[in-house]
């Protein structure tokens, strides 16, 4: 059974960092291209940031494009994205994905979410 679990999220004031862990169990990790999505209130999930199985590649939203940083650790099973100089329309459900296709917006495998509020 494949289970994507994110941590890492909370509540943070405007210009400050979080750093998002997804640790990973029942696939071949190091196979998998991984990616983080986000959902604000009353909107539609969206890509965020995604990053190949060798972390060799990696890409962003424009949105978040210099202020996040996706990365990942093979031997721990884990994808990262450390965000910095949030900003108030950052707050979202942040969810981990396995195999991420960003612009259909669909992936083989999701985390339950984490929850990110960013304070004016």
């Amino acid at each position: 059974q494949v289970q994507l679990v994110e941590s890492g999220g909370g509540l943070v004031q405007a210009g400050g960092s979080l750093r998002l862990s997804c640790a990973a169990s029942g696939l071949s990790f190091s196979t998998y291209a991984m990616g983080w999505f986000r959902q604000g209130p009353g909107k539609e999930r969206v890509f965020v940031a995604a990053i190949s199985w060798s972390g060799a590649r990696t890409n962003y939203a424009d949105s978040v494009l210099g202020r996040f940083t996706i990365s990942r650790d093979n031997a721990k099973n884990t994808v990262y994205l450390q965000m910095n100089s949030l900003k108030p329309e950052d707050t979202a459900v942040y969810y981990c994905a396995a195999n991420p296709q960003r612009v259909a917006g669909q992936a083989d495998y999701w985390g339950q979410g984490t929850q990110v509020t960013v304070s004016s």
